[in-house]
């Protein structure tokens, strides 16, 4: 029998966890079609993989790519550094449903700066776009609790009548009969964090009966971590749900907390609640600029953002919230609260493209001012929209989580390239290095003096760092024929020189494409040929396994 592909002599990390072996892969209408250890199989296409290692496609388990994919399909970031799926509609934010005048304004302003014009309503609406217009990598999409939210009841910051609650489950439940895999919250962002514990257990109530997935960025990642985990697993537990905890280690104010953290999971586990998290292994996160407001600034959107920011009177009450910070905030506000400015680093905006890469700290002294209204006008001036990266993580939390056995890797990035209008910012470096980072940081030792703040130790084995990327995200999306190098399964397959894979993008530079990916197949076939991108859209948008529309 003659194959489509045929790999040949490769070194095969099969995602379970077991060590490599030697062997040969068969790839037949976009299948493994068979695994032998000495026979050779005839195909249309030979790849001898002599010295590379033989992998199932990195999953991506935390992503935010829900418009860069309509912008530019090809996804090459993410590809280049041999990621096959990865998760969007994290933190509460989705491209879907868009219902209500508030919700259309805001998508419409949002899409505007892609270039974008908003064709779609529902959530099934937004996926048959995605797949019609096509794309080269494999999604699974959440929907965001946050755009439900909006579409029913704005930035309103009360709880929800019951006739609200009632909309939003509904929109839940369609978004889930057309193709969501689940549910995302953004407790710390508006309008997430103005919902209550006892709203999201009633929309998790609605995801059990569908057996998906609850993936949070939870109330608190800093100094309240401790009772913002509580609060997911009691969630979890009250609507019988799996949990995934978003880009978990402890942020400034949080750092050590991991060990209680990491324990309250296996406690919840122990009692039958079926948690895990994921992590990336930057110190730095990043997100919007305008995070950093506390909760009652944003309350109302940006008009009304804007209109309170004019107010300079009001500043001063603004200031003493922000260091003060009766309810901590995002990663950056820590830094805020300390007087950290420095770490804060301005890496998108439209206005004020010239002080990209320039910190708060900086900006301010350019300005001759300080750095709160230095912050204020940037925001005014840039009608809220830009981005900003921040340096509060702690190493000793990162590895303390990323040993956990049930950790996986999620970049938090976007799909994007080096071409425009990408190029006009400067993105975090995860969305070009994650997986790579990881192999390279911690699985080889290899510490990047390019690279600020990076350290590094060997501490994880090649198969147990393939399997947090691999069988472990698929397991928890139900994902049963993917994540693993098995006959019968999809073809999704990175093949990697370990020798030399190494991320190389920086905060600085971050367009940089990861070395050492020499191949990577999707569905069965190329979407990395020889090192090079072959811009073939052979993604699918994934069913979830009890999706309505198989």
């Amino acid at each position: 029998m003659s194959y489509d592909i045929s790999i040949n002599n490769g070194i095969i990390v099969d995602g379970t966890g077991n060590p490599w072996y030697k062997g040969n892969i068969a790839i037949k209408n976009g299948y493994i079609a068979d695994i032998s250890r000495h026979r050779k199989f005839k195909a249309d296409v030979l790849i001898d993989a002599s010295g590379l290692i033989v992998a199932p496609g990195f999953i991506d388990m935390h992503s935010h790519s829900d418009y860069t994919l309509l912008v530019n399909p090809y996804a090459e970031s993410k590809i280049m550094q041999g990621v096959t799926t990865e998760v969007i509609g994290n933190c509460g934010s989705s491209a879907a449903p868009v219902k209500g005048e508030i919700a259309i304004k805001r998508m419409k302003r949002r899409l505007k700066n892609y270039g974008l014009n908003l064709s779609w309503r529902s959530f099934g609406e937004y996926l048959e776009l995605l797949q019609r217009q096509g794309i080269s990598i494999n999604i699974a999409p959440l929907v965001g609790h946050g755009q439900i939210r909006i579409c029913v009841m704005g930035y309103e910051a009360r709880a929800p009548t019951e006739n609200e609650l009632e909309e939003m489950k509904k929109l839940l439940d369609e978004s889930l009969k057309m193709g969501a895999f689940g549910m995302s919250t953004g407790l710390v962002y508006p309008p997430g964090r103005f919902a209550k514990t006892e709203e999201i257990i009633e929309l998790c109530k609605v995801i059990s009966k569908y057996d998906g997935l609850y993936a949070t960025h939870i109330r608190g990642e800093r100094e309240t971590i401790v009772e913002a985990v509580k609060e997911a697993v009691k969630i979890a537990e009250k609507a019988k749900v799996k949990l995934q905890i978003s880009h978990h280690p402890a942020k400034i104010g949080g750092w050590g907390k991991s060990k209680i953290t990491l324990k309250i999971i296996e406690e919840a586990r122990s009692r039958g609640v079926d948690v895990a998290c994921d992590l990336h292994p930057y110190i730095a996160g990043s997100t919007g600029l305008s995070t950093l407001l506390p909760p009652w600034v944003q309350e109302g959107g940006l008009e009304k953002i804007m209109e309170r920011l004019r107010d300079f009177k009001l500043r001063k009450k603004i200031i003493e919230d922000m260091i003060e910070e009766p309810i901590p905030g995002p990663g950056p506000c820590g830094l805020v609260k300390r007087n950290m400015w420095d770490k804060i680093i301005l890496v998108s905006c439209k206005r004020n493209r010239v002080l990209i890469g320039k910190s708060i700290k900086e900006i301010a002294e350019l300005r001759g001012i300080d750095p709160f209204n230095a912050y204020f006008d940037l925001l005014l001036e840039e009608e809220t929209a830009g981005s900003i990266i921040g340096f509060y993580y702690n190493e000793d939390d990162i590895r303390r989580v990323l040993l956990h056995q049930c950790s996986m890797i999620g970049s938090d990035g976007y799909a994007i390239s080096p071409k425009e209008p990408f190029t006009k910012s400067m993105p975090h470096p995860r969305s070009y290095g994650t997986f790579p980072m990881i192999i390279r940081k911690y699985v080889k030792g290899v510490k990047r003096n390019d690279l600020w703040y990076d350290s590094a130790a060997k501490i994880l084995r090649l198969e147990d760092a393939v399997r947090k990327m691999t069988s472990l995200p698929a397991q928890r999306l139900g994902l049963h024929d993917r994540g693993l190098i098995e006959k019968g399964f999809w073809a999704d397959i990175v093949i990697f020189d370990f020798a030399n894979i190494m991320d190389t993008a920086t905060y600085l530079h971050p367009h940089s494409y990861s070395k050492g990916i020499k191949y990577v197949i999707i569905n069965g076939d190329f979407a990395v040929f020889e090192g090079k991108h072959t811009y073939k859209k052979i993604g699918k948008v994934l069913n979830p396994p009890f999706s309505l529309n198989k």
